[in-house]
């Protein structure tokens, strides 16, 4: 959530800087990602001032292009621009970017500079609304009123504003502070306990005053358990135009875009009080009341962004006497909304039940400012606050007369919770004796009275804007934040409990052993979320979206499968890496992968259709070296990949010799093979195909593995590394050039070269391929190194000799291979 710095200040006067702000609510709990300083027009127009455009002509080489010269009030001579702009002509008052402007459209930024175009010396530009990050106009320049003064900062004359911005992460259990004046509360009590001098004001509402007793809409609240309370007001003859600068400003300022004086003063009071709010068209309020119920199952509902729902009848509605007109503390309806047209509004300020409405929300996948808030737990006992709060600002920005009193439906008063703290438990559970004054000061700070209190133990109602504080323990948190956790001393003895393993993990000692393997080898580990988007498997093949473990009530539509594959999280992590300018990648993951097999149902066990296993997956993309002044630059390759997946193998006990390569059609790779071993696969590696490279908008090669770690435990368990003393005798080398069909790989050659000499082979390297001329039809080069040594004696000519023959012997038999 934004928090604007200077919005703050209005409810809170206080000395800190932004950025001492930022570490106090890091430090009281409300952690602040970011502090930014922000305008409430990006770039803060920097650089732009008020010109007049002296004279303008046709450019003498384009039929659409303009020659001006435009007087900026700096005392020196016009400026010549060439403008493109259709409504461009002398005499006006025009937004001028002079060079060395940066500009700003939306995401995109580009800088003035001084240039020619089609022959012709441009030394700035006349702007439109687009180009100045205004609107989305892009229908010519912007010509101003005559009375603009030549010279004037642009900043200046649209009053642009500049403040800091925190973000600050709210926990799900401190809806209390997701508004401005919340955070002001929970800073006042650290200020206080701190000593340092602060003054805490809340806007007044004592001003409000009903101008007529008749003309207010009836309210009838028919289900009660999710709407224990509701309040509304209705307002006529209001004029629904644009909002005043400083009302635009303060949503510009965190991000909110401003859409009319009506609709913005809810936001504004959702920001401000942290109690949501909603205005609805009284001309849509059919019969004058507003009736608070369910409606039947499956009945058609359309909301504000023009989508069909069907309704459940356990989703609480707002409606008038015949129909639906929002979707109680989720989302409004296409018809009741604020226009330009409307002449009458009623204003809504409710409490309604968590429970229904985060139901709600998850059922049709709607996650609104008002459903994030009354999923949490709004405050019952604002509503009338905000009520007329909101009545104030209308009457102040929209004009309009009260009409009739404040319906206000609240038949069981929600009763601040009683919770008792006793003194001992408190200091045990800190680690620290705080003084019983210090504790009672910050009860009180924190709004928490003290309805009674002993020697041993305080009883204390809690607000009802607190939600979250419900025991004990939670009061001894409030308490610990606000007095500071660094204000708790480390303990200068430590106490720790001895423990003897009986049995190790081998898999977890494994993984441990690989990934200190991988990282020497220059691999990041990286960590994925389980959980991934369902469009990643809407057109796979090798993973269909049918084998997807759906969540029933998904957070959101990026987070509503489990994966399958490590692949797309790989992935993913590559882009926000390449697009911080890192591009040469090496990464690896343990992780599980979900999979659902509908054929594998049974009645009698629920779970029979669902599996899941650990993977470890690896990708490398971009340079293995960089140009220097020893070695030329050399890009990574699916045979670096290769050779780290067999180190694995190796190292958990998977000799090379046992290691078995097959070519792999799989739609994940352009180029694939499997891994396996005589017993079973475990894994495939290969180039990663273009299709899925582009959706991801990757453009260079991507070299991936996945491996299925728990079939390689299984097979790594028939086999131990051994460890054996170098040899002191001698490898010897030998090459044979071998002519072979093209079908043949270097694997299977590998493979029967150590099939044909178990002891005394050692390696088996390929060092040049040839395909081309000379050569028959169908066949390549290969040259083969092959490394034989005995570790017990030298070997002799003979010996040497009789391997050789019985290597090449049984590549000519198997394979076809022939001497070249």
């Amino acid at each position: 959530m934004n928090i604007s710095y200077n919005w703050l200040k209005e409810y809170l006067k206080f000395d800190l800087t932004p950025q001492q702000t930022s570490e106090v609510l890091t430090q009281i709990g409300l952690e602040t990602e970011s502090v930014e300083e922000v305008q409430t027009i990006k770039g803060g127009l920097k650089g732009l001032v008020i010109g007049e455009v002296l004279t303008c002509k046709d450019h003498p080489n384009s039929d659409h292009l303009h020659l001006t010269t435009v007087n900026i009030g700096d005392g020196n001579e016009p400026l010549n621009i060439v403008c493109g702009a259709p409504n461009v002509t002398a005499g006006q008052k025009v937004v001028v970017a002079t060079v060395g402007t940066t500009l700003y459209s939306g995401e995109e930024e580009f800088k003035i500079k001084r240039s020619k175009i089609r022959g012709e010396e441009s030394l700035g530009m006349i702007c439109s609304e687009a180009e100045i990050g205004l609107s989305n106009n892009h229908d010519g320049i912007i010509v101003l009123p005559e009375d603009a003064v030549v010279g004037t900062p642009a900043a200046q004359y649209y009053n642009v504003q500049s403040d800091w911005v925190f973000s600050v992460d709210i926990t799900p259990n401190r809806v209390d502070a997701a508004s401005h004046y919340g955070i002001a509360r929970d800073l006042a009590a650290y200020l206080k306990q701190q000593g340092k001098s602060f003054s805490l004001t809340k806007p007044s509402v004592d001003d409000f005053a009903i101008d007529k007793k008749d003309g207010g809409i009836e309210v009838i609240v028919e289900n009660r358990e999710a709407c224990p309370r509701y309040s509304g007001l209705t307002i006529r003859g209001v004029t629904v135009k644009e909002s005043p600068d400083w009302l635009k400003n303060k949503l510009l300022l965190i991000g909110l875009r401003p859409i009319n004086n009506i609709v913005d003063i809810t936001n504004f009071i959702l920001y401000e009080t942290g109690h949501p709010m909603h205005a609805f068209d009284a001309a849509y309020i059919k019969g004058d009341e507003v009736v608070i119920r369910t409606l039947p199952e499956k009945t058609k509902f359309t909301t504000l962004d023009d989508q069909e729902r069907e309704l459940s009848d356990k989703d609480l509605m707002i409606c008038n006497s015949e129909e639906g007109m929002c979707i109680a503390g989720v989302f409004g309806g296409k018809d009741s909304g604020v226009t330009e047209n409307t002449k009458d509004i009623f204003l809504e300020s409710a409490y309604f039940h968590p429970t229904w409405v985060r139901k709600t929300a998850r059922r049709h996948g709607l996650n609104t400012d008002s459903s994030f808030r009354f999923e949490r737990g709004a405050d019952p006992n604002n509503t009338v606050y905000a009520l007329k709060r909101a009545a104030l600002l209308v009457k102040e920005i929209a004009g309009g007369e009260i009409a009739g009193e404040i319906r206000d439906i609240y038949p069981v008063e929600i009763e601040r919770p009683k919770v008792v703290l006793s003194y001992d438990k408190t200091n045990k559970l800190i680690g620290k004796e705080i003084p019983k004054d210090d504790i009672k000061s910050i009860l009180k700070s924190l709004d928490i009275e003290i309805e009674a209190e002993s020697e041993s133990e305080l009883t204390l109602r809690i607000p009802t804007y607190r939600v979250d504080v419900t025991r004990d323990v939670d009061v001894i948190e409030d308490i610990l934040r606000i007095y500071g956790y660094n204000n708790v001393e480390v303990s200068h003895s430590l106490k720790a409990n001895l423990s003897y393993k009986t049995a190790t993990d081998r898999k977890q000692n494994l993984q441990t052993l690989i990934s200190e393997q991988l990282t020497a080898n220059g691999f990041d580990e990286i960590m994925n979320n389980s959980l991934t988007k369902k469009s990643y498997y809407e057109i796979q093949e090798t993973y269909p979206l049918k084998n997807c473990v759906t969540l029933v009530n998904p957070l959101s539509n990026d987070l509503s499968v489990m994966r399958q594959t490590l692949l797309f999280g790989g992935l993913e992590s590559i882009v926000y890496n390449r697009n911080r300018k890192h591009s040469d990648l090496c990464f690896y993951e343990f992780g599980n992968c979900y999979f659902y097999d509908a054929d594998k149902k049974k009645d009698n066990d629920i779970l029979a259709e669902y599996s899941e296993s650990t993977y470890a997956g690896l990708w490398i993309t971009g340079k293995r070296t960089h140009k220097n002044w020893a070695a030329p630059e050399e890009q990574s390759s699916v045979f670096e990949l290769k050779a780290h997946i067999e180190n694995i193998m190796i190292r958990i006990g998977i000799g090379k010799d046992r290691i078995i390569y097959e070519p792999l059609q799989n739609d994940l790779f352009s180029t694939a093979m499997s891994i396996g071993t005589n017993n079973r696969k475990l894994g495939y590696f290969g180039v990663v195909s273009k299709a899925i490279r582009k959706s991801f908008d990757i453009e260079s090669e991507v070299f991936f593995a996945e491996l299925n770690w728990d079939l390689l435990m299984k097979d790594s368990e028939k086999h131990k590394v051994q460890f054996f003393e170098i040899s002191r005798f001698p490898e010897v080398s030998r090459d044979l050039a071998l002519l072979i069909d093209k079908s043949v790989t270097f694997a299977q050659i590998e493979q029967v070269a150590l099939k044909s000499e178990r002891k005394l082979l050692k390696n088996v390297v390929l060092f040049d391929v040839y395909e081309g001329k000379n050569l028959p039809e169908g066949k390549k080069s290969y040259a083969v190194n092959f490394i034989i040594q005995d570790e017990e004696k030298t070997l002799t000519d003979k010996q040497i000799d009789k391997v050789m023959s019985k290597i090449q012997q049984n590549l000519q038999n198997e394979l076809g291979a022939q001497l070249r």
